[in-house]
């Protein structure tokens, strides 16, 4: 049979990194808790026999998260054969807390401390024998990032699943607390299996219900353990679950204190505390990221990423390879319907998808760089201190973070968050932020409308973050969504040098996505579009349209649907099935109107020049379209993502309908008013956008109705208390 090694650590303890190099897999790696919220699986390289399973990241196995909750559950009931407990070398104290935990399931567990290249520089040491004796417990020294080590802790994860021998419990538990778990264990010892009686005892210590709900004790069994908790709680002046913590954080500091020697003093500044002292400044934090961001889509989307991309649109696309499936299919005789379809349908559609690609590679890049450096986690630290005052956590923004790569996994992120509100509104404003598929509709209507400004990208992100934060005011002041804010603690890990392969493993999976999608979704949609826009009903036949498209049944689908726009500018029906198509992948946004250029290329210069032609040439209407297509609801995947995370049919067409709204009117507003000022005329859908207006800013700035109850509510309880 398989052994199992199950990984678990705390979150950013490098443990998605081992898996990575144990199984040679590419997981993303995140320095943020929430990257990893289900459990991962995959074979160690050479070994077919042995599965790793990468579970969430968890400070204790108590449920307090979703992620706590798959952890606990598949250690204490699917019960893998070996733990390898990952460890932050750099925060010991706090990652042996869940140590203390794991050794209490009855599992043979394997201490891995990692980063113990940032421990030696550090000039401290770490006597790991003496803890894991301590802790009875095998102990290795590794470095996940630089590969030190890995496979001799899977091998020494091997060795413990095959003794099958799970370590000997360490005395964490002193006193009267130590005398109330012994005498809980006698009570459960015929229930519970003998290797989970202390993890079952504590648990019932804690008055963990979830933990212990299956046991189906006797009531009499129940009053007789309570009235030893109470006992223990009045002579230690304390609840229960406070008890258990403090008496692990005192056997944690002991065993530390013996075996960990730190070169500098506590208060010590180490360079990444310097340089969190300028980069997470109260004034000068947003700033800074203001300009990192900005410089990231120059790099990106205005300069070298516009360069490629014209490059490989106008030239690879649009000239070597056009041309030579031309000139080989007319060679080979082809019929006239298949040349265009591969020639205007594949290679205009697709073709236009992978034209944007190396911006979005770049992009990826520099994000990647970003995020592996540990700059990300700053800005979530940052966002924290924004968004608490306007009632809403920086746990909202972590899946925001990852959005900017896709919604799909930014809406599972949620999960992180404890409070159901919260966690639904995350759901609803997680997918504002444009991910890898709406840059590729921001890249070409910059080019298209706003060449060489620099501007329109970034623009877009923090619009995208402007959306969620007043948004999120607008909802907290909702009778739904009132209340604190769920409370968010996250280590901030040290800064350090992103690695080549590590930073390219992370380019190559979100590119990787891009091509996929290119070869399945947007191809099978873009075959689907050229038939709709090559064939219709001439004289009552219906027939092949060679070149005239004016009366092919996508204009008459794109007609039929083009009132619906008509407030947001682009009411002509080039637009509509632009903006339709898009529902299903983001990118066939770009790849509908790359194809329709294509098949206009006769009369236009190129592909921008067309596209331009079809907005009349206005960057206000190219501006509203654009707006609308990546701030309505985004791709199909990530609205079924959204309706099954939400586990309610209800919240899933409230969460649909709301970014539908915020996206189409938003467009409105921006080119109904942008109209006036350009001199158009004052018409009732102008009327409407002011309104609009008008309406959102009173939500979003009205006194909270809820706040001044919740206020008297306390009072009233503490009057009466």
């Amino acid at each position: 049979m398989a052994i199992k090694i199950a990984l678990a650590g705390n979150p950013n303890c490098g443990k998605t990194t081992l898996f990575n190099d144990l199984t040679g897999s590419t997981q993303y790696v995140g320095n943020w808790p929430g990257v990893t919220v289900e459990k991962k699986e995959g074979r160690l390289t050479g070994h077919r026999d042995i599965i790793v399973q990468d579970l969430p990241g968890i400070y204790s196995l108590s449920p307090y998260t979703l992620e706590e909750v798959v952890s606990r559950n598949y250690l204490v009931k699917e019960k893998p054969d070996v733990i390898l407990n990952i460890v932050d070398g750099t925060n010991i104290e706090r990652n042996l807390y869940l140590t203390t935990q794991l050794v209490e399931i009855g599992i043979p567990v394997v201490i891995a401390f990692n980063m113990m290249d940032i421990v030696r520089k550090n000039g401290d040491r770490i006597d790991s024998r003496k803890i894991g004796e301590k802790l009875g417990c095998e102990t290795i020294e590794i470095s996940a990032l630089h590969s030190q080590n890995t496979k001799q802790a899977a091998e020494l994860a091997i060795r413990a699943a095959e003794q099958g021998k799970a370590a000997e419990l360490p005395h964490v538990f002193t006193g009267s607390v130590e005398h109330a778990i012994a005498h809980i264990e006698e009570s459960i010892q015929d229930i519970v299996p003998e290797a989970q009686l202390r993890w079952y005892a504590v648990k019932l210590f804690e008055r963990d219900t979830k933990a212990t709900e299956g046991l189906a004790l006797d009531p009499a069994v129940l009053e007789h353990i309570e009235t030893h908790i109470r006992d223990c709680e009045k002579e230690m002046d304390d609840d229960s679950e406070s008890i258990i913590t403090n008496q692990r954080y005192t056997y944690i500091q002991s065993v530390v204190k013996e075996a960990v020697k730190k070169k500098h003093e506590v208060g010590h500044l180490t360079t990444s505390d310097r340089i969190d002292k300028v980069v997470t400044n109260r004034i000068a934090a947003l700033p800074i990221f203001a300009v990192i961001m900005w410089a990231v889509y120059y790099i990106s989307v205005t300069t070298l990423g516009s360069t490629l991309t014209d490059w490989t649109n106008d030239t690879l696309f649009g000239d070597w390879i056009t041309n030579w499936a031309t000139n080989a299919l007319e060679a080979v005789g082809c019929a006239a319907p298949l040349e265009s379809l591969i020639v205007d349908g594949i290679i205009g559609g697709v073709g236009t998808v992978l034209g944007f690609v190396p911006q979005m590679i770049l992009l990826f890049l520099c994000l990647s760089i970003l995020e592996d450096s540990g700059y990300m986690a700053r800005v979530a630290f940052i966002m924290d201190r924004i968004f608490r005052r306007f009632g809403l956590s920086g746990k909202s923004f972590i899946p925001m973070l990852i959005g900017t790569g896709c919604g799909v996994p930014a809406i599972m992120a949620s999960r992180t968050i404890e409070q159901e509100k919260d966690r639904r509104m995350t759901i609803m404003l997680s997918t504002f932020m444009p991910c890898g598929a709406k840059m590729e509709i921001v890249a070409m209507m910059a080019l298209v409308c706003f060449p060489g400004n620099a501007w329109v990208a970034p623009a877009m992100y923090f619009l995208g973050l402007a959306i969620v934060v007043f948004a999120g005011i607008a909802l907290k002041k909702t009778k739904y969504f009132s209340g604190d804010p769920a409370p968010f603690v996250m280590e901030l890990p040290a800064y350090h040098v992103p690695t080549v392969k590590g930073v390219l493993i992370h380019v190559w999976e979100r590119a990787k996505a891009f091509i996929i999608k290119a070869g399945t979704i947007i191809f099978t949609m873009c075959v689907v579009i050229w038939f709709l826009m090559h064939f219709g009903f001439t004289n009552g036949t219906f027939t092949f349209l060679e070149d005239n498209i004016d009366e092919s049944l996508l204009r008459y689908i794109g007609e039929v649907l083009a009132w619906l726009f008509k407030p947001l500018g682009f009411g002509f029906w080039q637009g509509a099935v632009a903006s339709v198509s898009a529902e299903v992948a983001k990118e066939q946004a770009t790849a509908t109107l790359g194809m329709l250029a294509h098949a206009a290329s006769e009369e236009e210069a190129d592909m921008a020049a067309a596209i331009s032609s079809m907005f009349g040439g206005s960057a206000l209407v190219g501006l509203s379209f654009l707006l609308f297509n990546i701030f309505d609801a985004p791709c199909m995947v990530a609205i079924a993502t959204a309706f099954r995370e939400q586990a309610s049919r209800k919240w899933g067409w409230i969460t649909f309908g709301f970014q539908m709204g915020v996206g189409y009117f938003l467009a409105m507003v921006v080119y109904q008013i942008g109209n006036i000022f350009a001199g158009g005329p004052f018409t009732f859908w102008t009327a409407v956008a002011i309104a609009v207006t008008v309406t959102a800013l009173y939500f979003i700035f009205r006194p909270n109705p809820y706040a001044k109850r919740r206020t008297q509510n306390i009072s009233a309880v503490e009057a009466r208390g």
